[in-house]
């Protein structure tokens, strides 16, 4: 956590985890990801291993240095999901000691496009014939098993207008009234809702148009995130209804719902954020446990107790275990 690690800028936080895995005893693979000193980290003992550890450490900005305060660790990356990520080294350990083949995967780029993830999952396709049949993915999900995530669909709105003098209404168009008064039918279009994960939501994220107060602006943009219970082609066919011949649309990245594994002896929950376990399908079957709480992520009060990152250890081995049992039929 004292190294800055905004996603696209995880080299010096990538380094140290390294050294620490090396210390560690563990064998440790670098997959390349694009960008500089950009790359996703796999800590194993052989090419054959049965679990793995996941979680990320990259983070949203900006950047907060961390701070412990009798039992509370305060600073980005506390629960999302550095604090995790320490948790799941020591988790890794012990499973090893313990005669479980199991590895470590740090990946860059969660908060932004999953590069990291996409390409760990070309890796694993492509170098190890023999794949994991497990992945534990750590997210801050309150120390309860996730039994489903809502998955993410980004796209930017754009409208056009004709620059004039603001004096002068016949003469021009604009765009940013256009766009305002098309968000705001937003509340009323009926998106869709889905029994275990919930209602599909929509944050306008950001706004931008406009040259000056007295012009007529003539573009103007917003970039919107949906939050998926249903596959994305559901809302992107509502949404090129609502904006049919008064916007264009560029739709970005989309990450899929996905429903998750669950073992006995842990309270479940819906999480209504996205993951990289979509993109991490060559892995295993996916499980999402993780200590912290989401609502404080991405804030200026990011925290997790450490007495909480100490019992997700625990956790972890026994999710996997169980999760091994499972698929074994005991």
């Amino acid at each position: 956590m004292s190294q800055e690690s905004t996603s696209g800028r995880e080299g010096p936080a990538l380094r140290e985890m390294e050294a620490i895995l090396l210390e560690l005893g563990w064998q440790v693979t670098r997959i390349p990801v694009e960008g500089a000193e950009r790359y996703a980290l796999l800590a194993r003992m052989t090419d054959d291993f049965d679990v793995t550890l996941s979680t990320h450490l990259d983070t949203v900005p900006p950047y907060l240095p961390p701070r412990l305060d009798g039992d509370t660790l305060w600073g980005r990356g506390a629960c999302d999901a550095k604090g995790i990520a320490a948790s799941m080294v020591v988790a890794a350990g012990q499973l090893r000691d313990a005669g479980v083949r199991a590895a470590l995967l740090f990946v860059v780029g969660e908060e932004t496009t999953h590069d990291g993830a996409h390409a760990a999952n070309e890796w694993i396709r492509a170098n190890l014939p023999q794949r994991p049949r497990v992945i534990i993915n750590g997210e801050p999900t309150e120390s309860t098993l996730g039994v489903g995530t809502k998955g993410a669909q980004r796209v930017i709105v754009r409208t056009a207008g004709k620059a004039a003098h603001s004096a002068y209404p016949a003469m021009g168009r604009s765009a940013t009234r256009d766009l305002v008064l098309l968000l705001a039918e937003l509340e009323q279009v009926e998106w869709p809702s889905d029994p275990l994960l919930g209602e599909t939501t929509v944050n306008i994220g950001s706004l931008a148009g406009g040259v000056a107060d007295n012009v007529f602006a003539p573009s103007a943009e917003a970039r919107l995130m949906f939050r998926l219970v249903t596959p994305a082609a559901e809302i992107q066919e509502r949404v090129g209804q609502w904006a049919h011949g008064r916007a264009s649309l560029e739709w970005g990245v989309m990450v899929p719902p996905v429903r998750l594994g669950v073992v006995d002896g842990f309270a479940t929950s819906v999480a209504a954020f996205a993951t990289d376990i979509p993109a991490l399908t060559n892995w295993g079957t996916p499980y999402l446990f993780g200590p912290g709480s989401i609502h404080v992520a991405h804030t200026d009060n990011e925290h997790v107790h450490a007495s909480e990152l100490t019992s997700a250890v625990t956790a972890y081995v026994s999710i996997a275990k169980a999760a091994l049992r499972r698929l074994d039929g005991n």
